[in-house]
């Protein structure tokens, strides 16, 4: 698909990946929704790129079907669908409060699930469209340190491939954005070399873009944002026993600090 004249929204558009997605699909022609639930970011993401603003608080399945509603009404049916936004609150499954646990599955995977309720209908109608999910690598090996959003992140992967599997021949592109370390509010600080070997090599937003954009164009499914992912992947794979051991090690090294 090229984006030319397409109409993409993208939440968690104020900031970081979303922010910089945002700037590259308007640069190739596209029709941007800036989707956020802090306001100033996405005002100022949007104006600068003439796009369309809007504050939505995506945990709730009213505030999607809301804004999916605004979009079509102001800018036309939705062509491509970028569920980017995540939060990363938690850490072990004891003494993470349920409700941090419930949040993040509403905000990291249920927010995914409303928006293909809201858009892919029509989409099957028209026989075209993309959605976008941003899992991260902590969906398709771990997150040291965070359980709640290893498990979320999961469940994305899990609902990515489902849709890529089930609506291809319908014409529906689904793609998987699973990046490592990105230079983010989100990210933290990489500096120590324990953290950076957990993180892998760390990538700018506007890289990353660039990547999503490709993988547009050319319907790929895996969006990886380096090639030592790939290498992780099928260690895992290849000896689960000893990636265990190995994730392990590295776990003891981040707790000694």
């Amino acid at each position: 698909m090229e984006l030319q004249g397409k109409v993409a929204v993208v939440t968690g558009g104020g900031s970081g990946i979303g922010a910089a997605c945002c700037r590259a699909f308007a640069a190739e022609g596209a029709r941007v929704a800036v989707v956020d639930r802090v306001a100033d970011g996405a005002t100022a993401v949007a104006s600068g790129l003439d796009g369309l603003a809007v504050v939505a608080d995506i945990g709730s399945e009213g505030a999607v079907d809301d804004l999916v509603a605004r979009v079509e009404a102001e800018l036309g049916p939705i062509d491509v669908f970028f569920n980017n936004a995540g939060i990363a609150t938690g850490g072990d499954p004891i003494e993470t409060p349920l409700a941090d646990w419930q949040e993040q599955w509403e905000i990291n995977l249920m927010s995914h699930v409303y928006a293909v309720r809201a858009v892919l209908p029509k989409m099957l109608e028209r026989g075209s469209g993309h959605l976008l999910h941003t899992a991260s690598m902590a969906g398709i090996l771990t997150s040291q340190g965070n359980c709640t959003y290893a498990v979320t992140k999961h469940a994305v992967v899990g609902l990515a491939e489902w849709l890529a599997i089930t609506y291809h021949d319908k014409g529906i592109r689904v793609s998987l954005l699973a990046p490592l370390g990105v230079r983010t509010p989100m990210l933290g600080d990489p500096s120590t070399s324990v953290l950076g070997e957990a993180l892998g090599p760390v990538k700018e937003p506007e890289e990353v873009a660039d990547m999503v954009v490709e993988a547009i164009r050319h319907e790929r499914f895996l969006i990886l944002t380096d090639p030592i992912a790939q290498q992780w992947m099928e260690r895992k794979t290849n000896d689960i026993e000893r990636w265990l051991a190995g994730m392990r090690r590295l776990q003891a090294r981040l707790d000694a600090g």
